[in-house]
């Protein structure tokens, strides 16, 4: 499944752990999944390429909208198919591939062309920020995908912060015995030898409550980092980055890489929110777990394709839940068959698509499946509150007060109860609009951990805890993105268009839409865009590189395991076994003339990555760009210059200082860089961060879209193959990030 996720990490709240120079935990920190220095210049001009917005033709100075009068999705496809029709017949003959190292290959040349179009910007990960914490690093899964990395009871937890020296020591053990299973039980030793005690409570900030509560029905990160530790799946990944069984006890594939087979443990209970037993957890529960979320169809681009009928389901064609593949073969064997074999099906178990369901307990609160499924129905109440769902993980829910507390209490039912060590999961709510909250209560121990800012860094300074605990906290798979809304129709809030209301005169609306729908201009934009001081606001001066990444798909996310060899516009060329994805991907954006740099094989020690350099920022290239989008505009009718700037609106949370300062750098940034020919009007959003959430996150339809740019939005990805991310801009209503861009 995927998690949209929301730009919601302060500095003050996040500082997520992963794993070696890489640290593995949470800082306390961040509820939400958000790496970067060499200023690149190819010295290659960017191609033309394809002209992303051809408009009609327009009478000397008259300005004519292409799309006037046209449907929402008429418009959508057209602009779809000129600004990411490669993009999306390239993906398709990537997923084609039979061989896992060709798709990954072909898959890097399909995002080489999403990037080249300039309809969004790579921005930042999570994590790459100073840190302070009482959480041991190593110990919450360092996988990249899925929800596993969100779950808390393997967490070691100190009385007091670690010292940067013994966090050292712990990830150089914690790379020497990585996979070997050794880990937990050598971290507790050494911190007790060490003079620490350890605690089986956790405290941290969050800044957004769950929507719902109903685990399986959504794809939003603020819902699923939450529920995820409501229930245990299949399999899990552990601290060490292992896949062991769950509530699978074991697993066999059938020689055809079709038929999956799941013994799925014995005496595993349900229970309510006070822990009181409900029902055993039976095979049929992942039926009707999947079921249900077909019926939501929240996350179908998950299982189309990989179920065996799944799509056929989904689009009414099937009606009959038996002819798609997954059954209980009995009560305690699950079967999936699958439409071919895929090499990441097992990865996908770790998101809450593929969790179990108590069917009986659904049935109560008035769910059904299939054609009467009816979640408006007056009698339908799962999931609507921590007390109207069944649990079957390490804890459940036994307090939840709106932006205010959430309490997880250890399950005394939990099969593996004997085994967490985290017992008290309390989540604090922090709306982010005093930037010092966090830290003084981490500093006091309301809080385990907080990331440091530009602002709270002096004061750890001076209260003695800088220089001895803090650290670096390491990056993420999470891509956070600026992107940019080619077709703009949302002018206030979808749910209360008197929020957020824009300022832009007609022409302005439409001179920015046209601007927006031009691929020159958004390069423009890209390359003269300063994200290192724009990031410096949250993550410091000195921090400023670290989180900014420049892929979608972060490069070192997969290899190839296998010699391939590629077309690359015309000239095979050959990629060696152990090659990172972003090599290929830089390739490619190279041959095609483009003068971004997405990936450095010398960053992470020599290991490679897209992360810690800015590889975008270059304003030769930002000015070539801008004046071909001026000639080409001026042929629309469009006139761009200093004294008839053009406009676009950007929102931002004002009550959050370290997004308002970073918004501030946005617009100090373009302006000053394009002599004051474009203007960003910065759009103040109250409430904390509700009303931004409503202009740029919340919204289901590109209609709603209450923005010309925005930085609120990003995704983490759901298992362990590139689709995972560049699904997310698929056509048609498939794609769940293809609404930031204004279509579908």
């Amino acid at each position: 499944m995927k998690k949209l996720i929301a730009v919601i990490l302060t500095i003050a709240m996040v500082a997520s752990f992963a794993g070696c120079s890489q640290e593995s935990g949470n800082d306390n920190d961040s509820t939400t999944t958000g790496n970067n220095d060499v200023t690149t210049t190819s010295g290659q001009e960017s191609t033309d390429g394809e002209e992303t917005t051809e408009g009609t033709p327009a009478a000397p100075g008259e300005m004519v909208d292409p799309y006037a009068g046209m449907s929402h999705d008429e418009i959508s496809a057209d602009l779809y198919q000129k600004n990411l029709g490669e993009f999306n017949t390239l993906l398709a003959e990537a997923k084609e591939a039979t061989n896992v190292s060709e798709r990954i290959a072909k898959m890097a040349i399909a995002e080489a062309k999403l990037l080249e179009s300039g309809v969004m910007i790579p921005l930042l990960s999570n994590g790459g920020r100073y840190a302070i914490s009482r959480v041991a690093p190593g110990t919450v899964s360092p996988i990249l995908w899925g929800t596993d990395n969100d779950r808390f009871h393997q967490y070691i937890v100190a009385t007091e912060f670690i010292k940067g020296s013994d966090r050292t020591v712990m990830k150089e053990k914690y790379n020497e015995i990585k996979g070997t299973g050794e880990y937990e039980a050598w971290a507790k030793q050494y911190l007790t030898e060490n003079g620490y005690e350890l605690k089986d409570t956790y405290d941290m900030a969050y800044p957004s409550d769950p929507q719902t509560w109903d685990y399986i029905n959504t794809y939003r990160s603020a819902d699923s980092e939450a529920l995820v530790n409501i229930y245990d799946g299949l399999m899990e990944y552990d601290m060490e980055g292992e896949q062991k069984p769950a509530l699978a006890e074991s697993y066999t594939v059938s020689e055809d890489g079709l038929t999956y087979t799941f013994k799925i443990r014995q005496g595993v209970k349900w229970v309510d929110s006070q822990g009181r037993e409900i029902a055993d957890l039976t095979a049929d529960d992942f039926v009707a777990g999947m079921q249900h979320a077909m019926d939501c169809g929240a996350v179908s681009y998950l299982y189309d394709g990989v179920i065996k009928n799944a799509a056929g389901y989904n689009s009414g064609d099937i009606l009959d839940m038996a002819e798609v593949g997954i059954k209980a073969v009995d009560d305690h064997t699950l079967e999936y068959t699958l439409e071919k074999p895929t090499s990441f099906f097992m990865s996908m178990l770790s998101y809450h698509t593929f969790a179990p369901l108590c069917r009986s307990y659904y049935e109560s609160k008035g769910g059904k499946f299939g054609a009467e499924f009816d979640p408006s129905a007056e009698d339908y109440t799962y999931g609507v509150d921590p007390d109207s769902v069944a649990y079957c993980g390490p804890y459940t829910v036994t307090n939840f007060t709106a932006k205010n507390t959430i309490v997880f209490k250890a399950n005394p039912l939990y099969w593996n109860k004997d085994n967490i060590n985290i017992k008290t999961l309390t989540w604090h709510y922090s709306d982010g609009s005093d930037p010092t909250k966090t830290y003084e209560d981490a500093k006091s121990g309301a809080l385990d951990g907080t990331g440091l800012s530009e602002t709270t860094v002096p004061i750890a300074q001076a209260d003695g805890l800088f220089d001895e605990y803090h650290y670096v906290s390491s990056t993420d798979a999470t891509t956070f993105t600026l992107w940019f809304n080619l077709y703009r129709n949302g002018y206030g809030n979808y749910n209360d268009d008197t929020k957020v209301t824009s300022n832009l005169t007609d022409e302005q609306k439409t001179r920015a839409n046209l601007a927006m729908q031009n691929q020159h201009f958004r390069l423009a934009i890209a390359y003269g865009f300063d994200r290192s001081t724009y990031n410096a606001q949250v993550a410091g001066e000195d921090c400023k590189l670290f989180s900014l990444r420049n892929s979608y798909t972060p490069g070192n996310f997969v290899y190839i395991t296998e010699d391939v060899t590629v077309d690359i516009n015309g000239t095979p060329t050959d990629f060696a076994a152990g090659t990172n994805y972003g090599v290929i991907l830089q390739a490619q954006i190279t041959a095609d003339g483009y003068p971004i740099k997405v990936y450095d094989p010398a960053m992470d020690d020599g290991a490679g990555s897209s992360d810690g350099f800015d590889g975008w920022y270059n304003m030769d290239e930002a000015k070539a760009e801008f004046n071909k989008a001026l000639e080409e505009l001026k042929a629309q009718g469009v006139e761009i210059s200093a004294e008839n700037p053009l406009h676009f609106e950007f929102p931002f949370p004002e009550d959050v200082d370290v997004y308002a300062n970073r918004a501030q750098a946005y617009k100090q940034s373009i302006e000053s860089n394009f002599d004051n020919m474009i203007v960003i009007d910065l759009v103040a959003c109250s409430n904390g961060y509700t009303e931004w959430y409503d202009a740029t996150y919340y919204f289901e339809s590109a209609e709603d879209a209450n923005y010309n740019s925005c930085d609120n939005g990003g995704w983490g990805p759901d298992y362990g193959d590139p689709q995972t991310y560049l699904n997310t801009m698929l056509p048609d209503y498939t794609g769940d990030m293809t609404k930031m861009i204004g279509v579908y």
